[in-house]
């Protein structure tokens, strides 16, 4: 039996680039919708179950970063964004909003489509697939991360919902604890890819973990900053 196609959504209010993605998507074995605005974007949402959303960033009336928002508030589903290759101030915006990745325009379509896969194989590999010897949970702090639901508990009991990207950094740093990763590094194990310079992804994916935590003071205490290293999660860790 053939396992069903993973379903991409793509919100660009471009009509050539709509009809392109969803032809070159299309062909590379994904099933495409592609809208241009954020009305259908919710219509999509609510009618199908979507995999993964490519989601322009110059969009009219709702531009990307509230659609983006939106979603994040109520979806861990991966979203990659496009964007203007001179607004760098707009990609770290997006990362902030929730992104997981972003690329910017003018791209390869193959580029694109390489940035969908390592996505999407990294959403296939958490949480699924665990082992009955693996890791179902990290304490930490008074803080628990659970694996299966990708949220953390914190010590008064409040559940904090985690991103895709911030699940995924939070975990790298919970089983290297008190070990300094440098941004590269960081970079690579939590998105699948190497640095480009001053690719500022790793800072701003760290800062909204950092909120997420309550560690968002000057001196953070759980995530700390090593000058010219790069970050050290400096707690003690236990994994259940």
């Amino acid at each position: 039996m053939t396992a069903p196609r993973e379903h991409l959504l793509v919100v660009d209010d471009d009509r050539e680039i709509r009809r392109l993605l969803d032809e070159y998507l299309g062909q590379s074995g994904y099933r495409v919708t592609a809208v241009g605005d954020g009305r259908a974007m919710r219509r999509a949402l609510e009618g199908h179950r979507i995999d993964l959303v490519v989601l322009d960033l110059m969009l009219p009336g709702e531009d990307g970063l509230e659609l983006c928002r939106e979603l994040r508030s109520r979806s861990n589903i991966p979203v990659l964004m496009l964007t203007a290759r001179s607004a760098e101030v707009d990609r770290i915006v997006g990362l902030e909003m929730g992104a997981d990745d972003y690329l910017a325009k003018p791209f390869n379509p193959r580029e694109l489509l390489a940035r969908i896969r390592s996505i999407l194989r990294r959403a296939r590999a958490l949480p699924h697939n665990l082992e009955a010897e693996d890791v179902t949970a990290f304490r930490f702090a008074g803080w628990t991360l659970d694996v299966a639901s990708r949220n953390a508990v914190a010590p008064d009991g409040l559940l904090v919902p985690l991103s895709g990207a911030e699940f995924r950094l939070l975990r790298v740093l919970l089983e290297r604890p008190q070990r300094v990763l440098a941004r590269d590094q960081l970079l690579e194990l939590v998105n699948g890819r190497e640095a480009v310079p001053f690719d500022r992804s790793v800072d701003v994916l760290v800062g909204r973990l950092r909120r997420r935590l309550r560690d968002d003071g000057k001196e953070p205490i759980l995530i700390k900053t090593v000058r010219g290293e790069g970050y050290v999660l400096a707690a003690g860790v236990e994994a259940v």
